[in-house]
């Protein structure tokens, strides 16, 4: 399997149509019993969560996607994932699918008014993270999240690992789980972080950071463990669903 070539300076693969989807995963999660929250931001664009409890809870695990607009793989994989409706038993589930529906239709890393909101989880400058982090603040504590993203300069699906307590760490199940669908990164640095087989387990001081990513806010405020999921955006929109996919059902069977 090789690179599609694509992408020169940014992402220029296939694109999705995001309200269409946004209305795809409504009605899934809607038809599977799913609770939904609808918080509107602008005219023409609102957040979305949903929340499906559990009837005997061993575990609560946060979802989440679509915080930049050039990366559509996440929201089709939370959209499969609802479809196929395989989730392990026992947990409490919390889904925000598309943290940044204002990017998707300019195909931008930032929202619309050219802010990338996965830096903004300590000063929430823009509306939508300002309203992301009050729902989460309403929610239990976690005890997994996984953000599922793209890297359109990636040669291989590889992770983020923040595990600050040393719990049982899931991310070699969820690279095996790729290996068969997508390459895996064995760079030994990417994006300035040293990794391992695809693995990046980012020293991080919340208090010396100056801009926080959604995964740092989970860190400090919501759970001891999380993961950042990051497909490689240059081969099919198709691979990258599915190596999400593979990636977040692996970790929840790990999990339970």
């Amino acid at each position: 399997m090789k690179p599609l070539g694509n992408n020169n300076g940014g992402y220029f693969g296939e694109p999705i149509d995001a309200p269409t989807v946004m209305v795809q995963i409504d009605a899934v999660a809607k038809a599977k019993n799913w609770h939904s929250e609808s918080f509107q931001l602008e005219p023409g664009f609102s957040l979305q969560a949903y929340t499906r409890r559990s009837q005997d809870p061993k575990n609560a695990v946060y979802i989440s996607s679509g915080i930049h607009g050039d990366e559509p793989a996440g929201p089709l994989a939370i959209l499969s994932l609802l479809e196929q409706d395989q989730w392990p038993a026992g947990m409490d589930l919390f889904l925000c699918p598309f943290l940044n529906p204002s990017g998707f239709p300019l195909n931008t890393r930032e929202n619309s008014n050219k802010l990338d909101q996965n830096r903004d989880y300590r000063h929430l400058k823009s509306l939508e993270v300002r309203t992301h982090t009050e729902w989460l603040k309403k929610q239990p504590l976690f005890d997994l999240a996984l953000c599922l993203h793209e890297d359109w300069e990636a040669k291989g699906f590889y992770l983020y690992e923040l595990n600050p307590d040393n719990r049982k760490s899931l991310a070699s199940s969820m690279l095996r789980a790729v290996e068969s669908i997508c390459p895996i990164d064995f760079s030994e640095q990417i994006d300035d972080w040293e990794a391992a087989s695809g693995l990046i387990r980012p020293k991080v001081a919340p208090d010396e950071r100056e801009l926080w990513a959604e995964a740092v806010f989970l860190i400090v405020n919501k759970t001891r463990q999380s993961y950042t999921l990051e497909t490689p955006s240059d081969f099919s929109l198709e691979v990258r669903m599915k190596a999400h996919n593979a990636a977040v059902i692996a970790a929840l069977r790990e999990l339970s």
